[in-house]
């Protein structure tokens, strides 16, 4: 294994469940680059495009987030989704794909909520553009996986059945054979990580860790990691390494 491919990580006993963090990739400074030169995970690099990861349709977890995408898509106005119109004459803005699952739209090549480049209130998700005009959490409004992503919540049962939790990044591998046809993939590029010196994960995607994990083992993590950031004068100092895609760099 290489040095780059290591992560450290945080254990916590939170109840009867162990939660575990990805240190390595939670202490990094990721940030969505949507809008600030992302190409997309098309075949080809179009940053102009301004499509970001919704090339696809989101897979949507299950009826309450059906519920809640219809519920949302409901209240967007023209001024909010330059394709109310194209949904409207469709009938709903989710279906069912070939495989069977239930996804939202896709029109001429993203998205049906994806407003494009040259809208009005400028390319981006018609639900993120209205959660954020209304007061609301974008993560309250969207389809779950498109406010999870970056962050992946996994877990396992011992053969005993205790449950541990394993809070990581998403990288291409974990989207399966389709995240080998990404041309790009944030995690994996220096790009989102800008000079490494940005507010790290654990701050920036605060509440989207808190609506996976829950309050408390949100509070554990962000406790170690603060002490770790301001050490104790009698403490050794523990320096993170920079996450191992922007490491690539050097």
């Amino acid at each position: 294994m290489a040095v780059d491919d290591a992560h450290e990580w945080f254990s916590v006993d939170v109840g009867d469940e162990t939660y575990l963090f990805d240190l390595t990739f939670l202490s990094s400074s990721w940030s969505c680059i949507y809008g600030r030169g992302c190409p997309g995970i098309a075949a080809e690099p179009a940053p102009e495009l301004e499509r970001g990861c919704c090339s696809h349709g989101a897979h949507l977890l299950d009826k309450a987030d059906r519920k809640k995408v219809r519920k949302f898509a409901g209240e967007l106005t023209e001024a909010q989704w330059q394709l109310k119109g194209v949904a409207d004459a469709l009938g709903d803005p989710i279906h069912r794909n070939k495989e069977n699952d239930w996804v939202t739209r896709t029109h001429d090549g993203a998205c049906i909520f994806l407003n494009r480049p040259g809208f009005s209130e400028g390319a981006g998700c018609a639900l993120h553009l209205m959660a954020l005009q209304t007061g609301k959490r974008p993560l309250d409004v969207k389809p779950a996986v498109c406010w999870q992503v970056p962050l992946r919540l996994d877990f396992h049962h011992s053969d005993a059945g205790h449950l541990t939790y394993m809070l990581t990044e998403w990288k291409r591998r974990d989207w399966g054979e389709g995240g080998e046809d990404f041309n790009w993939w944030c995690t994996e590029s220096p790009e989102a990580f800008g000079d490494g010196h940005g507010e790290p994960v654990w701050r920036t995607l605060a509440d989207e860790i808190i609506e996976l994990v829950g309050q408390e083992p949100y509070d554990a993590l962000a406790e170690h990691l603060r002490g770790r950031e301001a050490p104790a004068s009698d403490a050794v100092p523990v320096r993170l390494l920079p996450h191992p895609a922007l490491r690539s760099r050097d």
